[in-house]
């Protein structure tokens, strides 16, 4: 199998290196119409080839890996579903729910894979975190909070909601196997720079009776990459930055006072153990490239589809109305996918109706 990787900067640098440490890929493409960077990459890593454009390397590759900025993702991946090729797509999908649908359906016409890069859910520690609640180990869950916080990278094609929350509604999704029925946002733009560079995000999952809130920006001084999950029985914290024991699991809790009684406070509070449960050290990167290359020799469903990245730029789409309207957005209700019905063919709507069941 021979995968190009269009867009060869910090992170489609990253792409070409693992790639080239799987056994099954047996060629790899760099893709940029910046020579500098293709002289680079070529300097750098043995044995790949480089070409200006994905017109030039289409005859050359039977996959492409999408990692260029936001607002080209939709163009680029609708081109290479068009020259037959499979498909790994960087978050956000697409900046665009039609966009979403048109590439859905394209790969489904020509049965390619269509992959989306939400590399979160490749990682053990989220794995592992989903299992716990899967597994009732927490109780019931009563919220879920998240931060993902730095000093910068700003893009120009895109507010903060759209470059950092995309990781953490794909894992918010993942855990509970469902995606929210409301959305609202709210954010600001800071240091005269014409994009919210920080944001927040209310997510309602009314058939979980959770709600998950996400804190992303590029204007914080300490980076942050953590998620809380608090459940009846137990809590649970996933710190991506820590050297070790990235996932902790917290015997701790609150339980209603059994008197109705002025003079006793109304809760009474328990606290047990922490607990670190053994998480295998892979790169998630490599784990979900991994996968890729496997789905398309094996014809598999992704576990990352065009679906769960559908889903992804709805919520997105929502919450840049809900940043205009000063309200939250119903989903099921959302005028946006009423707008678009003639997108999807029977086909993709089957298997839209079938991942969401």
């Amino acid at each position: 199998m021979r995968v190009g990787v269009v867009g060869c900067g910090y992170w489609g640098s990253k792409h070409v290196r693992v790639l080239q440490q799987i056994p099954s890929v047996s060629r790899v493409a760099v893709i940029d119409p910046r020579p500098e960077c293709r002289a680079e990459l070529i300097r750098s890593t043995a044995g790949v080839v480089a070409f200006p454009d994905l017109e030039s390397a289409a005859p050359h590759i039977d996959a492409a890996v999408i990692a260029v900025p936001p607002r080209m993702h939709g163009p680029l991946a609708l081109q290479a579903l068009a020259a037959g090729k499979h498909v790994l797509v960087e978050k956000p999908m697409t900046t665009g729910v039609a966009s979403a649908y048109r590439l859905i359906e394209e790969a489904a016409d020509r049965g390619l894979t269509l992959m989306v890069g939400h590399t979160f859910e490749y990682n053990a520690a989220v794995w592992k975190l989903r299992e716990l609640i899967g597994s009732d180990e927490l109780g019931q869950i009563y919220y879920i909070d998240s931060a993902r916080l730095n000093l910068g990278i700003y893009q120009e094609d895109v507010n903060v909601l759209w470059d950092l929350a995309p990781h953490d509604i794909s894992i918010i999704n993942y855990l509970l196997g469902s995606t929210p029925t409301s959305v609202q946002a709210w954010g600001s733009k800071n240091a005269r720079f014409c994009q919210e560079d920080v944001g927040y995000l209310r997510l309602t999952y009314a058939e979980h009776g959770v709600t998950a809130q996400v804190h992303v920006s590029w204007l914080d001084p300490c980076k942050v990459r953590r998620m809380t999950v608090v459940g009846s029985r137990k809590m649970a914290v996933y710190d991506d930055l820590a050297d070790q024991d990235r996932l902790r699991i917290y015997d701790k809790g609150v339980v209603a006072s059994a008197q109705d009684d002025v003079r006793n406070p109304p809760m009474s509070y328990r606290y047990g153990g922490i607990f670190s449960p053994y998480v295998p050290i892979q790169e998630p990167l490599r784990v979900q490239d991994e996968h890729f290359v496997e789905c398309v020799l094996s014809s598999r469903r992704p576990q990352t589809d065009g679906t769960s990245g559908l889903d992804v730029v709805r919520i997105l789409a929502a919450a840049g109305r809900s940043l205009e309207r000063g309200t939250a957005i119903c989903l099921r209700d959302d005028a946006a996918d009423v707008e678009y019905p003639d997108l999807m063919s029977s086909t993709v709507r089957r298997d839209l109706a079938r991942s969401q069941a």
